[in-house]
């Protein structure tokens, strides 16, 4: 598929050569897959997506709803930016203004049967670290009291976990989130936490999603690592190893979580089925632009890198392929593309962020 056309499902016969711009590229990511679409049409009850004007929570809302076109699709959000909420409405998602710190806001809310939470705080939070604390701990203790008889899938983050040597496999699941250095690591547990208490005493089912870097052309591990090469800017190696997954595939993932909730609320690793190497995608970026790029520093022997292979055996891998992705990057970084300026940070290695 070379021309503007984009297909009715996520299909690897069908992927396109590049994307001429945000539209275009956010036409493509919202695509269900056939298995989504199989596993909605199964599910009772609509769905509310809390904390849905974020980067991913827009595709999110506009694919399910592709998917299921019969069930409500809500999306809940401040709706801070001009036109967010307007562009939902566009696609038939029903939204709602909502300050989910408000208890009788989130009272208030309709209760339907299926709730996936993207709320929470990360970057920007230093001399608000009483905000980090109550978007990441006290919402979800108010979020899931409110929707105690619904299927709940919560988006979490691998900076819950250790470092380790990638060699090994990543961490899995049953690696126990702990504390680590800065409060925003720390506030997720207690995120996870409150959704776990909730799902035990009130026998609600859940899944916890330890989400893996996204990657879209405006954002993620793959635009910092492109742009740096293609300004020939030095790339720092010390974090050797990530884990990347399309953003399109992840939120898949997330839709056909509701179908495998469970009780108590269970974690579940979402991310492609590789580790990647930094210095791979960046001598990859380099041919892609004709360049050589820099580096700095050596590969640690740790990264934050974990083990996929649940969410493999349950969902199956993901369907965009890392070389298309690198194709569809550099294509981006190469024509002026428009970027959020929300880095992943994920070369960070202090847990502040």
């Amino acid at each position: 598929m070379t021309e503007r056309t984009v297909a009715s499902t996520l299909d690897t016969a069908e992927l396109p050569s590049h994307f001429d711009d945000a539209a275009h590229l956010e036409d493509f990511m919202s695509l269900p897959t056939q298995a989504t679409i199989d596993e909605l049409a199964t599910l009772d009850g609509d769905i509310v997506i809390l904390g849905v004007a974020g980067k991913m929570g827009v595709t999110l809302a506009r694919m399910i709803k592709r998917a299921a076109p019969t069930k409500r699709v809500i999306g809940v959000a401040r709706f801070s930016e001009a036109g967010s909420q307007e562009h939902l409405n566009s696609f038939g998602v029903e939204t709602i203004v909502c300050d989910l710190l408000n208890p009788d806001a989130v009272a208030a809310l309709p209760r339907v049967a299926n709730v996936i939470y993207m709320a929470g705080l990360k970057f920007d939070f230093r001399g608000r670290e009483g905000f980090l604390w109550a978007m990441n701990t006290y919402v979800p203790s108010l979020v899931a009291q409110h929707y105690r008889e619904s299927r709940i899938v919560a988006l979490s983050t691998i900076h819950v976990y250790p470092w380790s040597d990638s060699r090994q496999g990543g961490v899995t699941e049953d690696n126990l989130p702990l504390a680590r250095p800065g409060e925003y690591a720390n506030s997720v547990v207690g995120r996870e936490r409150m959704f776990q208490y909730f799902s035990e005493v009130n026998n609600t089912p859940g899944r916890l999603v330890r989400f893996v870097y996204a990657i879209d052309m405006r954002y993620g591990v793959f635009q910092e690592i492109a742009d740096w090469v293609y300004n020939e800017v030095p790339i720092p190696l010390e974090t050797g190893n990530v884990n990347v997954m399309w953003q399109g595939d992840a939120i898949n993932h997330f839709a056909r979580l509701l179908t495998r909730c469970e009780t108590p609320s269970t974690p579940i690793n979402i991310g492609g089925p590789e580790t990647v190497s930094v210095r791979y995608l960046a001598e990859a970026f380099g041919r892609e632009f004709g360049k050589t790029p820099l580096f700095e520093g050596t590969e640690s022997d740790s990264s934050l890198t974990v083990n996929c292979d649940r969410a493999a055996e349950e969902l199956g891998n993901p369907i965009v392929p890392i070389n298309a992705m690198v194709r569809w990057v550099a294509h981006w970084v190469s024509s002026g593309g428009d970027t959020y300026g929300k880095p992943s940070k994920f070369q960070v290695r202090t847990g502040v962020f």
